[in-house]
């Protein structure tokens, strides 16, 4: 039986404190995430809160990023509109890598073992040329391969090789071979 009275946040460092938090809250619901705000902005604003975002990288609205500072993308990667980068833990993005919309990179879950319910967050990282297609899930200590794909509504619980597509059905296989 789960006693929720006895979680605690032990063993998750937000990585900055409480000030910058709340200031990254303020940008990302109000500027941040609009459909106004240019592209460019938005790489700008993520580099100004600590992230390592390569050159010509395109984030566009409706993005949301937990923590900026534990976030890392390559050059010429796109984020789409309404990804979720739910990132408690270290997220990095290849270089030409695709995270299409409303796709999830999540990095943190909870112990269903544990009567206290206890945080089980782990890295997420997207390979060199991957995409993680519309929808998608890529939840907490998975390794997407260089050019991998996720399909999209695929629910991704492992590592994914490179060049492998991984179905919305579970099934996997070569990135080329036809569906």
């Amino acid at each position: 039986m789960r006693d929720l009275r006895a979680f605690t946040l032990a063993g998750y460092d937000k990585g900055r404190g409480l000030l910058v938090q709340a200031l990254w809250f303020a940008v990302l619901n109000t500027v941040f995430m609009a459909w106004f705000t240019p592209a460019r902005l938005r790489v700008a604003l993520l580099r100004a809160f600590g992230a390592d975002i390569g050159a010509g990288v395109l984030v566009r609205h409706r993005v949301r990023v937990l923590w900026p500072w534990k976030l890392t993308v390559g050059d010429h990667a796109w984020i789409g509109e309404g990804a979720w980068i739910l990132n408690l833990e270290p997220v990095a993005i290849g270089a030409h890598a695709c995270v299409s919309q409303e796709a999830l990179l999540c990095t943190g879950s909870h112990d269903h073992r544990a009567a206290d319910f206890r945080y089980r967050n782990a890295p997420v990282t997207v390979g060199e040329g991957a995409w993680i297609a519309a929808r998608a899930t890529v939840l907490a200590g998975v390794e997407v391969g260089r050019c991998a794909v996720v399909a999209a509504g695929a629910v991704l619980h492992r590592d994914l090789p490179e060049l492998t597509l991984h179905t919305a059905d579970g099934r996997r296989r070569p990135v080329g071979e036809p569906v």
